[in-house]
């Protein structure tokens, strides 16, 4: 059962990982709304990275952001928080890989091992965590300005890219749960055998029928 779990719990954040990384470079994080206009000459997408638009006859342009410095705080805090999402995505495999049950790698210390995959599962974690924190945080500006009325600028709307972030995310802080509960479980190699031995019984006196008990009465005693 627990080498089951753990499969599973690989194949979980591996598929987190590459979902993850598929959401960094999505290029529609956000996109502009249609809501209010009548005329629609072209579509603006953006992402962490470039903004991209195009226009009625299908020709798309994008351009990469020129400073980070002149970006906004939660565009440069998402983008930290996506690469060390990818990073702790790549760490909880490798552990996971070398903790595995079913595993050769790293000898037979099946405690050991055990305990190298909980860390797996911890940097999973981590991942699910700074994934959900970045796209929530770029959302939640995107809502702000959206329903503000008093914003000037372009108002956009929810890109693809962050629904896929926000999957990533799930599925890492399920693969990394999954983790941590196999600590709990025991394998059919970690359990250890006792051997069943009959308890004796020490007698002061032999068993053989040629030997008798000694007299606890001397020689005068039945005189």
């Amino acid at each position: 059962m627990k080498d089951c779990v753990q499969i599973v719990a690989l194949a979980v954040g591996f598929l987190s990982c590459v979902m993850a990384f598929i959401s960094l470079h999505n290029r529609a994080w956000k996109m502009s709304s249609d809501f209010g206009n009548v005329i629609i000459t072209s579509n603006i997408f953006e992402n962490l990275w470039m903004s991209c638009a195009d226009d009625s006859t299908g020709i798309l342009d994008c351009w990469y952001f020129q400073s980070l410095l002149a970006l906004p705080g939660h565009v440069q805090a998402s983008r930290a928080l996506m690469i060390a999402s990818i990073v702790m995505g790549t760490f909880g495999l490798v552990s996971t890989l070398v903790g595995m049950q079913c595993s050769k790698i790293g000898g037979e210390n099946y405690t050991l091992k055990g305990r190298i995959a909980a860390l797996g599962g911890v940097f999973f974690i981590l991942q699910g965590l700074c994934t959900m924190i970045a796209v929530s945080w770029y959302a939640f500006n995107i809502t702000q300005e959206f329903f503000d009325p008093l914003y000037p600028g372009t108002k956009f709307e929810i890109g693809e890219g962050l629904y896929i972030g926000w999957c990533s995310a799930t599925l890492a802080l399920f693969g990394g749960s999954c983790l941590l509960c196999t600590c709990g479980m025991q394998s059919s190699e970690e359990k250890q055998h006792y051997f069943y031995r009959a308890p004796t019984r020490g007698t002061p006196y032999t068993t053989s029928v040629t030997s008798q008990p000694p007299n606890q009465y001397g020689r005068n005693a039945y005189v």
